[in-house]
């Protein structure tokens, strides 16, 4: 079981929820792929976009519905402060994931996190779980409590 898989792992149960991320037969590596497998609505996927906080250095974890697009203006003024493109680099450094597995919750470091609002109008969405192949089903409310993120308004 790879370290990523792990931490998600251990921050679902530290978060007091009976989780088990799922491996699935095909990659989820996009919002489509990980939909088809968890045979849901892609906007039930949460997925979750690292921009670079140019001020802070840091990086910010927009989680948005899986058709959504993060608008970089928008996601700008909810964050307060320009952002920039997080590299392969960065976002392996300070979340523990590379693009593709980048899970809502278990990162290295605390990150700031904004949510989608979309994700609430579902009883169930899924999350990556730190690899390309795994996911994990989890209520919106829920999540939003466990990622510490907020709800704002940030896509096209």
């Amino acid at each position: 079981m790879s370290k990523s898989l792990k931490r998600v792992i251990r921050a679902l149960h530290d978060s007091g929820l009976d989780i088990t991320p799922l491996e699935m037969g095909t990659e989820t590596r996009t919002a489509q792929q990980a939909a088809d497998a968890a045979d849901c609505h892609v906007d039930q996927i949460a997925k979750s976009v690292i921009f670079a906080g140019e001020t802070s250095g840091q990086a910010i974890l927009f989680i948005t519905a899986g058709s959504n697009k993060v608008d970089a203006a928008k996601a700008s003024v909810v964050a307060g402060e320009a952002l920039g493109k997080a590299d392969a680099a960065m976002i392996r450094a300070q979340t523990g994931f590379a693009i593709g597995g980048v899970a809502p919750v278990g990162h290295l470091n605390q990150i700031r996190a904004f949510m989608d609002p979309r994700l609430s109008e579902f009883g169930e969405i899924w999350g990556a779980a730190g690899t390309p192949r795994h996911i994990f089903p989890i209520a919106p409310e829920r999540l939003l409590e466990i990622s510490n993120a907020q709800v704002a308004d940030f896509t096209m």
